[in-house]
């Protein structure tokens, strides 16, 4: 099977960096039906940031306010999806190397029966040119 390419929005939210943090918010997204095709939280200074993919960002925006999170976004990453096999992203990083595009950051993993999914992240300025580079229509 190919590989599948897509720019994705996403959104964030900064909130406590404390047990239960996470729990208390994703309780929140399952009870308003937001449907997530990404999550990424690290720890942002002494507070945490939580990276939102939403399948449907007006879903997501409806929740953050119901909540009275400040959403931030929307923004542009890349997801990647494909049969799993070794260095099923080097071609990928190549092709923005080449493009002198650096990835700010990266979450990648096996997703079981032989697939694997990426969630890229570059510089705003750099989007366009990834797009480019990554074959993105």
């Amino acid at each position: 099977m190919v590989d599948t390419i897509r720019s994705v929005d996403y959104f964030y939210i900064k909130v406590a960096d404390k047990p239960g943090e996470g729990a208390r918010i994703l309780k929140r997204l399952r009870d308003e039906g937001v449907n997530l095709a990404a999550l990424h939280a690290f720890p942002a200074g002494r507070r945490a940031q939580v990276d939102f993919v939403p399948a449907a960002g007006e879903t997501l925006k409806t929740a953050a306010k119901a909540a009275k999170w400040k959403l931030f976004g929307p923004k542009k990453a890349f997801i990647i999806e494909g049969d799993d096999r070794p260095g099923a992203l080097v071609g990928y990083f190549a092709k923005l190397a080449d493009a002198k595009i650096n990835v700010t950051a990266v979450d990648a993993v096996s997703a079981g029966a032989g697939r694997f999914g990426a969630i890229v992240w570059v510089k705003p300025r750099d989007v366009k040119r990834a797009a480019k580079a990554l074959g993105v229509t």
